[in-house]
This record gives structure tokens, sequence and C-alpha cells, in this order.
């Protein structure tokens, strides 16, 4: 099976937003987009109840898939878009689509510009669970000053020159992340920040912190996400690189620097063990607060 942007459609604002964002992605790599609608059974007593009957049940089922993917070829003529049906738990369902995906899509509730993301319960398993890249992308928000938002909640395009942002850890840098972060910069011809955020030392009461020390902690920081990058910036040539060092965390700084962003690009480490899947703590956080999409890029 080629390989498809899938985005998980339930019709809310949230998922047409991903929608959006999916085509606009899938035109600019060449691919098209699977609109995936997970039904979950109705238990049996409801399910006989007169506005929850099986017509009503399958006149949203197929209406919403439907009306979504006239909206998109109507507004990205040359994009193939199909629809796929299935019953089950959405989180599961999900994942299993994501396995023959190049990229799933999903949506997130927006709070405002400080809130960032409301992630459910349902991206929140979907993320931790599969190896494939998962993008969320918040719908429109009531707050003041956020990115202006057209018709369907999605965010408007925003201006080719808004850079793509990748975080990166340097004592354990990961090749999949700077990688996604790389063409996601060239296919937009967008400047790619690359930044690691890091906290300072705590000091003795009544001292303060030694300014020139910070400095130098900050230039080594520099030099070593520089030496990381060089791979990948004699690979993509034409990608303007601009190297930050942050202190404040490795979260905070990605999420202050997401409001000028077009996209916000993480890696969450594949954790197979007793406990279950996890995101991670700065996965977590940026997926919360972060006012840019977010792509969450699993890697060993």
């Amino acid at each position: 099976m080629p390989r498809t942007i899938t985005v998980g459609l339930d019709g809310s604002a949230e998922s047409r937003a991903a929608a959006d964002w999916a085509a606009r992605e899938a035109k600019a790599r060449g691919l098209a987009v699977r609109l995936v609608h997970v039904w979950e059974p109705v238990p049996g007593p409801m399910a006989q109840a007169p506005l929850l009957g099986p017509e009503t049940h399958q006149h949203w089922t197929e209406r919403i898939p439907r009306e979504a993917a006239a909206e998109l070829r109507e507004r990205h003529p040359g994009v193939e878009v199909t629809v796929e049906q299935l019953t089950g738990q959405p989180a599961e369902s999900l994942v299993h689509a994501a396995e023959d995906a190049e990229l799933l899509v999903l949506g997130s509730r927006g709070l405002g510009g400080i809130g960032g993301f409301l992630v459910g319960s349902v991206g929140l398993a979907v993320v931790a669970a599969t190896e494939r890249p998962v993008v969320l992308v918040r719908a429109a928000g009531p707050a003041a000053g956020e990115r202006a938002k057209d018709r369907t909640g999605a965010p408007a395009e925003v201006p080719s020159s808004a850079p793509v942002v990748l975080g990166v850890d340097t004592r354990h840098p990961a090749a999949a992340p700077i990688e996604f972060a790389f063409e996601a910069a060239a296919r937009q011809g967008a400047p790619l920040r690359v930044l690691h955020g890091w906290s300072e030392p705590s000091y003795p009461y009544g001292m303060g912190p030694d300014v020139e020390a910070l400095r130098m902690v900050e230039r080594g920081d520099v030099d070593a996400l520089t030496e990381v990058l060089q791979p990948w910036r004699h690979k993509h040539p034409d990608v303007k690189v601009i190297v930050e060092s942050r202190t404040g965390g490795r979260s905070a700084a990605l999420i202050e620097v997401s409001r000028e962003a077009s996209l916000v690009v993480v890696g969450r480490r594949v954790r197979r063990s007793a406990l279950g899947a996890r995101i991670g703590p700065v996965a977590h956080a940026v997926l919360h607060h972060s006012t840019a999409p977010v792509a969450v890029v699993a890697h060993d």
C-alpha cells in the first residue's frame, strides 16, 4: 500500500483543522490524504434509544468523512483524498492505521495563547503507542493575539519565513527527529531553528549567577549542537540553520519559541517495558503548551 498522510477524523473542528493541515503537507510531499473515521460501538441499551438507532449511527458515520473529504478536495485541488471507516476503540484503531502511514495527523483543542493544546486521552495514547511520526494540530481558539484562523478552524498558512523549530538533547541526540525537521524545513523553504534548553545551577544564598561562566556554558552548548548537526547540514545545504542554547529548561525554551514557529519537532524515546508506553516529560509539556503544530517523532 502506498504511504499516505493519515488523519484521525471525528467531525470536530479540531479534526477538520488537522485534515486541512494534512492536505497542505500532502501537496508538498506529493502524497494522498487518508481520512480515518473510527466509530466506537454504542452499548446495546443506548443503541436502542430513538436518537441513537442504527439508522442514525449509519447516517453520521457516513456523513462525517464524506463531507470532510468533499471540503478538502474543494480547498486543495489536486490532492487525492480517500476515506476509511473503522469500528473499534479509537486509540487502538488509529495506532493500527498509522502503521501504513507516512505521517499521522490529529487535532487538539486550543486553550488560548498561553494554554496551548488540550491533548485528550486518545491523542496521548496514540502518540505514546505508535512508532510513526504524529503531528498534533491546534484548532481555532478564542484568545486574542493568536495566529489568524481560516474557516475550517485551521491555523491560516504561516509565512514561508516562519521557522521549523527542533529540540535536541546534546547528550543523547537522535537521528530521526533531526532528519524529520531538516526535511520539513527544506520542503517549506524555511529556516530551521535548533534549540537546546538547560537549567541554571542553584546558587548559595546571597550569591547571584556567574555571568561569564554561563556564557561559557552557552558557547560550549552551541558548539556541541553545531557538531551534532553537521551530517544533516551537509545533506541539506540549502536549509538555513539557527543554533541556540537557552537557560530555563528544554520544554520551556521550545514552548516560548513556538509562538513564531510553523512547526515544532520533538523526539520521543521508544520505551518498551511492563509499565507501558510513555511520551516523556519534554514532549508531554510541549504537546500541551505549544501554540504551533507539534510533530512527535519516535526513536530508539
